[in-house]
């Protein structure tokens, strides 16, 4: 009878094991539901909020500041050095890892350590409800990961309907002003711009986050210059012709963006983080080229 009783518990902790394959193309097999969670980058703190395991999560990085109960949780360093002693002494079942943002020099002493680790990097609008049921079913809670996916999609689709027939408006969006840069059609900040209706015009040019010269960006002639401002407090856009970061472009009065103060900041966090709040962000951007499409007339 003991034996069986033993063969049993086997049967029952095989039947919870199961591997999940990560962004960096990595089976990782989790025993069981994690109950100790270190999370690498802010979004994947929200996507563990998001799922209802907030409860889990014992250290992250100094960036996390959402949900606000988020900056009370111990920090284990930032995205470009990890305290590797603090986090092997939190004891994590797992580890959530930004693919291709954590550099892998500082994951490989708590792989050597034997830490679970699983990358995550969703790069497209439609990856983040799909990272919400992944995120979901690894940390045990795939029903709420599942119903909170399905309500992010319901939104997604709806404001793409939205502007799926909207009169394009040709965009310049400004990740950093010195250097210069800003984000191909490879990233996941250009593919809200399409779902706006936007076009991007730089979405052509290799690379992420390329960095540009002033005088490509006056050439290409945008209607509207966007860029983030993450000002406690902010609202999620703004027309801001006078912000820091926008106000250099006063000097190219003949810019139509600049000419008809088309110059809008959007909340950072909104547009940026690879997380749920993305629809935020998607909002708000249609929302400030909305206003473009009112004041320059003509099809919406």
């Amino acid at each position: 009878m003991k034996r069986a009783c033993i063969a049993l518990g086997f049967a029952a902790l095989a039947a919870q094991a199961a591997v999940h394959r990560d962004d960096a193309g990595r089976d990782v097999e989790v025993p069981a539901p994690p109950r100790r969670i270190v999370t690498l980058a802010p979004n994947l703190t929200e996507f563990v909020d998001a799922v209802g395991a907030g409860q889990m999560l014992v250290g992250t990085v100094d960036t996390s500041d959402w949900p606000e109960w988020a900056r009370r949780v111990p920090r284990v360093g930032n995205a470009q050095r990890l305290d590797v002693e603090r986090i092997l002494a939190l004891q994590p079942d797992l580890v959530l890892v930004w693919h291709g943002g954590n550099p892998e020099r500082e994951l490989a002493p708590l792989e050597a350590a034997g830490v679970r680790l699983f990358r995550m990097d969703p790069r497209r609008l439609d990856d983040v409800p799909r990272a919400l049921e992944r995120i979901g079913a690894l940390l045990g809670r795939a029903r709420d990961g599942a119903a909170r996916a399905t309500a992010l999609r319901r939104e997604l689709d709806a404001l793409r309907a939205r502007h799926a027939a909207s009169a394009a408006v040709s965009v310049f969006f400004q990740v950093w002003p010195q250097p210069l840069m800003t984000v191909s059609g490879r990233h996941l900040t250009s593919d809200l711009l399409s779902l706006c209706g936007a076009r991007n015009v730089f979405a052509a040019l290799p690379g992420l986050a390329p960095q540009v010269s002033v005088e490509s960006v006056v050439a290409a002639d945008p209607e509207a210059l966007v860029t983030t401002d993450d000002t406690a407090g902010a609202a999620p856009w703004r027309r801001d012709p006078a912000a820091p970061d926008l106000a250099a472009w006063g000097a190219f009065g003949r810019m139509t963006a600049v000419r008809r103060r088309w110059l809008f900041t959007v909340h950072g966090d909104l547009v940026t983080r690879q997380g749920p709040r993305i629809v935020d962000g998607a909002r708000a951007v249609c929302a400030a080229l909305d206003e473009v499409r009112r004041e320059r007339g003509g099809p919406r």
